[in-house]
């Protein structure tokens, strides 16, 4: 097996996040890795963000994707097709889906129901993944994505964030 195969390495959020990290890039983590940390039990084997749009954060995410090993995820080819991109490349796109060396990244910059980075930061909390911390939607943003979307998953997800959202704001009036 050659060392950077993506086919055959297995989810690892935190050195996936760790690189994005490292490379300074400015995002927000969301979807359904978000939605577990908010305390959902449903499994995801993907990281979704959506990252700054600003022309040095897109540079330092390039650097990141080369470093990740990044290629296109597509249903035909598993392994992912190779890409090279740019921040002028990224900067104009809505979505971009990978596979990497630490598993799947799905880049959406305008996730269905926000803004985008802006409006997902003003309300994102801190939240611990081993030894990185990370910003991470709000349990709302998170919900209002999803209901957004409308996609199948989507909406098969929704009745457990929104008990775990009416349990977050039950003990947010308890004293």
């Amino acid at each position: 097996m050659h060392p950077d195969d993506t086919t055959h390495n297995p989810f690892d959020a935190e050195r996936l996040l760790g690189v994005l990290g490292e490379e300074g890039v400015a995002y927000v983590l969301i979807g359904g890795y978000a939605a577990q940390l908010h305390g959902a039990g449903r499994p995801t084997v993907d990281i979704d963000v959506t990252p700054a749009r600003d022309h040095e954060n897109l540079t330092r995410l390039t650097a990141a994707l080369q470093r990740l090993n990044a290629r296109i995820r597509t249903p035909d080819e598993p392994e992912g097709l190779p890409f090279a991109t740019s921040a002028a490349a990224l900067r104009g796109l809505k979505m971009l889906n990978h596979v990497t060396k630490f598993g799947e990244l799905d880049l959406a910059f305008a996730p269905a129901g926000t803004n985008g980075y802006e409006s997902l930061s003003a309300n994102a909390t801190p939240h611990t993944i081993g030894t990185l911390v990370v910003r991470v939607a709000s349990l709302d943003d998170v919900i209002r994505s999803k209901e957004t979307a409308n996609r199948a998953k989507d909406l098969d997800a929704l009745p457990e964030l929104h008990h775990l959202a009416d349990r977050q704001r039950a003990t947010k009036f308890v004293i």
